[in-house]
């Protein structure tokens, strides 16, 4: 330490001590300021879910949308090249089968949409093996038949309850024993299970595999707090101004025992009996408030308009998803813009399949392989391209190319070839019998119009 920092700190102390608290204090904490939690559990990010339809939203319309058809489980990658296997396969079939009748994609998108709400979420594997799941997975008899069920699990309903602290392990740092309580998440159901679960039997879900991933909705968290105080203050205030009670005013001369008296009670009594009365008065529109010696007046809450600052706090969430903001709320202002949000969600949800699904499913399918469920092969996950055009597009992209060779016909060139065109709309290319004969139509229609075309000849 140098002597002008000891002469800084020396400085700044005899400062605190002249201004006590001003310096250490100087910078606000928002936190505090404003109510907002310096940590989340899960318990807060699963309540704002289940509560907040704005979290809501959020979380079920990327799930919705990543998920918006379901893959295929292939045993290659097909190109769709010209005389490439395109038809499934045998023990592809029996895979689709299997996993439709076990709805193994279903329960994977459950766990993909509670990965969201917390840090990660859990796949359970039943395996028909006649082991208990605190013990390992050794090899699962009956090929697809081994797997039994798949049980979706929240970040609560599944911790860490042992750690594998070995350094010459092979597993060091991660989890050696997990520990499931269903009761430990509100669910609805009366089935609490609870038991210890080993690894092999888990498929941890989120960004990176772990169990130190992070909730989509924490970077939001802070807005959606501040939505719920707009909405909630706004509807008090509203409430307050449509149902509020008159606050009496007493005359400096009114005598309280004369107006019991008229009453027929007891001076004490009159603070209830008015209460009565003004029950009775906002029961209905048609009632009578009869006072004496007082002035009946109501309080009004201003409140100022909540759209500007509710419109702040969700443009935040929106932007901390990602997600567009008329994709969210789904409102739709225009034409132009509604259809580039939609392209930009679609790329947004494309990557996050690639980047965070894929890899999660790659991991199951892995699983499966290592006890014997499936074979050992090169599997590939076949997916739709959210950012695929749709038919009308490709369509009218085909008919733009129709046409461009239409009008480059009397320069004898061909820009765009028909399995090009074909290709568009994803139909496959002509056989050479096809195409033969769609050649023969064309000659036979282009004579037929030369022949409409021509002048008489005149006669001899």
């Amino acid at each position: 330490m140098n002597a002008l920092t000891v002469m800084a700190n020396a400085a700044m102390r005899r400062l605190d001590v002249m201004f006590p608290g001003f310096f250490a204090l100087a910078k606000h904490n928002h936190y505090a300021d404003f109510g907002y939690p310096t940590t989340l559990s899960f318990q807060q990010l699963y309540d704002m879910y289940l509560r907040n339809g704005i979290a809501h939203a959020g979380v079920e319309k990327t799930i919705l949308k990543t998920w918006q058809d379901m893959p295929f489980l292939l045993e290659k990658e097909r190109d769709g090249s010209e005389g490439a296997e395109t038809k499934e396969t045998k023990l592809e079939g029996e895979i689709r089968q299997r996993f439709d009748d076990l709805r193994v994609w279903q329960h994977l998108a459950e766990a993909d949409r509670r990965s969201l709400v917390g840090a990660y979420a859990g796949v359970i594997l039943r395996f028909a093996d006649s082991r208990r799941f605190q013990e390992p997975v050794q090899r699962v008899p009956g090929g697809l038949l081994g797997i039994v069920e798949l049980i979706p699990a929240w970040e609560g309903q599944l911790t860490v309850s042992e750690w594998d602290m070995d350094e010459l392990s092979e597993n060091y740092g991660q989890p050696r024993m997990f520990a499931f309580n269903e009761a430990n998440v509100a669910t609805g159901k009366t089935n609490h299970r609870q038991f210890n679960i080993h690894p092999d039997r888990v498929i941890v879900w989120s960004k990176d595999g772990t169990v130190h991933g992070r909730s989509m909705l924490e970077p939001g968290y802070n807005d959606l707090m501040t939505l719920e105080k707009i909405s909630g203050a706004g509807g008090e205030g509203f409430w307050k101004n449509a149902k509020s009670a008159p606050v009496f005013e007493v005359d400096k001369e009114a005598k309280i025992a004369e107006m019991a008296k008229a009453m027929g009670i007891q001076p004490n009594e009159l603070a209830d009996k008015m209460n009565e009365q003004v029950d009775d008065w906002q029961k209905g529109f048609d009632k009578l408030l009869m006072v004496q010696g007082m002035q009946a007046k109501t309080l009004g809450v201003t409140l100022p308009s909540p759209e500007h600052f509710f419109a702040i706090a969700l443009q935040s969430f929106a932007a901390s998803i990602p997600i567009p903001l008329k994709i969210l709320v789904g409102s739709q202002t225009g034409e132009r813009a509604s259809t580039e949000d939609a392209a930009e969600w679609a790329q947004t949800n494309n990557s996050r399949r690639n980047n965070v699904v894929v890899p999660n499913i790659t991991t199951f399918v892995q699983r499966l392989e290592r006890v014997g469920i499936l074979p050992a092969k090169d599997w590939f996950v076949d997916w739709t391209d959210l950012t695929e055009s749709s038919m009308a597009e490709k369509v009218d992209r085909a008919v733009k190319m129709a046409d461009t060779n239409q009008k480059m016909k009397d320069s004898g060139e061909i820009v765009f070839t028909h399995e090009e065109i074909r290709a568009v709309v994803d139909l496959e290319p002509l056989s050479p019998a096809e195409a033969a004969l769609e050649d023969r139509s064309e000659d036979d229609e282009e004579a037929a119009l030369a022949t409409t075309s021509s002048p008489p000849q005149p006669e001899a």
